[in-house]
């Protein structure tokens, strides 16, 4: 990766993933430098995007559901895992794991095999494991503990290979911000400069597109009549640039719906329930064809009714399993080399 200057206009694409509790949602709001969530939230319901600047670099954060969040169905966390995927197309160039550093328990060691489960068996070479910390320690400080510890804390980090960050839930120290990216941009550019990718990254990508195209379509009258109508204020330059200005921020508000509802999102868990539902519901019939006819259209139902759950869920595993099983990413000598040179070292 080239160095870049502060402002630099290529744009980071960051998804914070939390475990349980407020941590990933504090990280966004140190991150972007304002209040995007309120400071005692503890979950979300549905992914978000938003962005801004870490130490002068623009940036996206997607922030999604916590992995143990109790509020919300099996098949509504994974749907809006699709839908981070989505948000951040074509990949991530991090993923930013978030813990309390107060409150790593055994349950927080899972969370690697969940992240391999849930985005494929190669995101951990993009990972970086963020603590929040609430105390008045430097960061200097605070590292140096972390590297000396021998609670589980250690195990989780080695297990993403040794990177990790603290920031305060306390304060925002801006030299902190730098150093932060330094490390994003560090793995990036030990990793070839790529985002990461997978099969359902594609997907999500090609449905967007998809979905980018026929809104594009849908809104060609009004995009005419918009421009006929500059045409008869402006002339020459000012035309020029109210019709650029309109063009891009059309773009930029069908881009931002293509990616929050599409025909992956829309289809995918529809088959998987639909195919669910008629299958319980056969079941549930022969079943109930031992009550009499009754039974059988109060037992159809029923079995209609789990059928179509369980079947939504076994449609979202599927595409986990797709990304599984995806083929290794390809690594040469520098980035193995630099991989070693920056990993945290071991007391």
């Amino acid at each position: 990766m080239d160095k870049r200057k502060k402002g630099s206009p290529t744009e980071l694409r960051l998804m914070v993933v939390g475990s349980s509790g407020p941590s990933q949602f504090l990280l966004t709001n140190h991150i972007l430098g304002r209040k995007e969530f309120a400071r005692n939230i503890s979950c979300i319901s549905g992914s978000r995007k938003t962005t801004g600047e870490l130490a002068g670099r623009r940036v996206a954060v997607i922030n999604g559901p916590n992995f143990y969040d109790k509020g919300i169905s099996q098949v509504k966390r994974k749907m809006e895992l699709r839908r981070s995927k989505c948000l951040c197309i074509p990949g991530p160039h991090v993923f930013l794991v978030t813990f309390d550093m107060e409150k790593i328990s055994l349950n927080e060691l899972r969370t690697p095999k969940l992240m391999k489960e849930r985005f494929g068996r190669h995101c951990l070479r993009h990972c970086i494991v963020i603590l929040a910390y609430e105390g008045n320690l430097e960061g200097a400080a605070l590292e140096d503990r972390v590297q000396k510890t021998n609670w589980p804390l250690k195990e989780l980090i080695e297990q993403y290979g040794g990177r990790f960050h603290v920031f305060s839930k306390n304060r925002r120290y801006r030299s902190r911000d730098r150093e932060l990216l330094q490390k994003i941009e560090r793995m990036v550019a030990s990793l070839g400069g790529v985002c990461f990718s997978s099969r359902t990254f594609l997907k999500a990508e090609d449905s967007v597109e998809k979905e980018v195209k026929k809104l594009e379509k849908q809104r060609t009258g009004e995009i005419e009549k918009a421009w006929t109508e500059m045409e008869r204020k402006y002339i020459a330059e000012d035309l020029c640039h109210q019709k650029d200005t309109y063009t891009a921020n059309v773009g930029a508000e069908i881009r931002a719906k293509a990616e929050m509802d599409n025909g992956w999102l829309r289809t995918s868990l529809a088959r998987g329930v639909g195919t669910g539902f008629v299958v319980g519901a056969v079941m549930g019939a022969l079943f109930g064809c031992i009550e009499g006819s009754g039974g059988m259209v109060l037992y159809g139902i029923i079995g209609g009714a789990v059928g179509g759950s369980a079947g939504g869920t076994a449609q979202v595993a599927i595409e986990h399993m797709e990304d599984r099983v995806a083929p290794p990413a390809r690594l040469n000598f520098n980035s193995i080399f630099i991989n070693r040179f920056f990993a945290t070292p071991r007391p």
